[in-house]
């Protein structure tokens, strides 16, 4: 519950302004940005539906309307406008909104630095595919340092990226499968398959960005 800093009442978490006297509700940070957006905790969600309940909830918290009012309403529009942004931008976005929705259940994915992989550890799924790459990624820097052409070097490195790609693929609707499942089960088992899912696409992502450093560095020989 929130009380409200007018009148006193108390007041559900997803609500914005006080059903009492009306006044806007300072933000409570025991809530979360499903029910800041009056959503179910869903990964499923419609874009439209998202982005309407964002530009309403945009004017009704905006500054402008609380320019002359006294200094707690001015404090709650702001504190409102701000984490509306945030929640938004988070939501919005289907590998996000997937990380959050893992948090709140107590399932923070395990994270990589953008195109770093050696020092975390191969997730089992991907041994065989990281295995492999790794060799030829090693056979192509010595084609290239021994005066290979450079057709042929890039040639090669397509190859490489081809199983890559096609993996992030499967994983991808991988994702939307268990995204689905978890919203018709809710599930621990279908949320802990589906973290493990986004590691590893996270990983292949890292992969690919390999190659395609490997690919510019040829490039700009």
């Amino acid at each position: 519950m929130i009380q409200c800093h007018s009148c006193g009442a108390g007041a559900p978490l997803r609500e914005h302004f006080c059903p009492q006297c009306t006044n806007i509700l300072q933000l409570s940070r025991h809530g979360d940005y499903f029910t800041y957006f009056g959503l179910p905790r869903r990964l499923s969600i419609d874009p439209a539906d998202l982005e309407q309940r964002f530009r309403d909830l945009s004017r009704k918290f905006h500054p402008d309307f609380f320019y002359n009012g006294p200094a707690p309403d001015k404090l709650a529009s702001l504190e409102r406008s701000s984490y509306l942004n945030d929640a938004y931008r988070v939501l919005r976005n289907p590998a996000a909104r997937a990380e959050y929705l893992l948090g709140l259940e107590g399932l923070s994915p395990l994270k990589l630095e953008a195109g770093a992989t050696g020092n975390v550890k191969v997730p089992a799924a991907l041994l065989e595919e990281v295995f492999a790459l790794n060799e030829e990624l090693d056979e192509i820097r010595e084609a290239r340092e021994g005066g290979a052409p450079r057709e042929q070097v890039a040639a090669r490195l397509d190859a490489a990226r081809t199983p890559i790609a096609r993996k992030q693929d499967e994983h991808e609707r991988l994702v939307e499968t268990l995204s689905a499942r978890w919203d018709a089960d809710q599930s621990r088992a279908t949320l802990e398959a589906l973290r493990e899912c986004l590691l590893e696409r996270t990983y292949l992502r890292n992969l690919l960005t390999t190659i395609d450093r490997e690919a510019a560095s040829l490039a700009t020989a």
